[in-house]
């Protein structure tokens, strides 16, 4: 069962695309794996669209008096907004043969095969970079310091003891990983920062998408290995 989830401030970001992309495709993926973010989600949904719908229209001075002049009644924006969705619902505005599933897209990794959420199917051919058990592909995502990646540990694989100089995310997408606190499942949403001292490890190995801002900061074994991993990670 997943016991990890985005904050409601998260979700609710998200669904008014405040987000930055690293993040909303991280909640994205997250919320296709958890039913209960699934619910969450839409509610946050429908109270931004409802807002957005019952927002007075400001009408400009030129408005007034071109209404004025034209004798003509102002626009009712709310009207023309809703007409225009029920126009993007409407079955007949798309021809059935156009819509078809997303493809699934799967990645290949050090002998292990995992299966992508729709968030992130469109990187399925990164390119990877890998020093021992741990292996990492990242997203060209273009966030100045903000380091999107997929991450995968090998079967009895870990991630030397460390803690964090900024905050790190891990969506844990397949297999299983544990450390000092708890032992994680696909779908766990992971959020670290400073204050956390952990040890991640896996017995079966691992698919992971992280979002980190800052490397990582070894605490324990030989400097130069542990940098060599941080690069690799980050």
């Amino acid at each position: 069962m997943i016991k990890y989830h985005p904050t409601d401030e998260m979700l609710a970001a998200h669904a008014v695309g405040e987000l930055a992309a690293s993040m909303s495709i991280a909640v994205s993926a997250h919320c296709e794996m958890c039913e209960q973010c699934t619910k969450k989600l839409a509610k946050f949904t429908e109270q931004a669209a409802q807002l957005a719908f019952d927002a007075p229209v400001p009408h400009g001075e030129n408005a007034v008096a071109s209404s004025v002049n034209t004798q003509e009644e102002p626009l009712d924006m709310n009207a023309m907004f809703g007409n225009m969705l029920a126009d993007i619902m409407s079955d007949e505005m798309v021809p059935k043969t156009l819509i078809t599933p997303t493809p699934k897209a799967e990645i290949s990794v050090c002998g292990e095969t995992y299966s992508l959420p729709i968030a992130l199917r469109r990187y399925h051919q990164l390119g990877w970079s890998s020093i021992g058990t741990i292996s990492r592909a990242r997203l060209p995502l273009n966030e100045g310091d903000t380091r999107a990646s997929l991450l995968h540990i090998g079967m009895n694989g870990s991630v030397p003891s460390h803690t964090h100089k900024g905050t790190e995310l891990t969506l844990l997408l397949g297999g299983h990983f544990e450390d000092e606190h708890d032992t994680y499942v696909p779908g766990d949403f992971i959020m670290l920062d400073a204050s956390n001292h952990h040890t991640p490890q896996t017995h079966d190995g691992c698919l992971c998408y992280t979002v980190s801002d800052a490397p990582l900061h070894f605490t324990k074994g030989v400097s130069q290995l542990l940098n060599a991993v941080g690069r690799v990670i980050y």
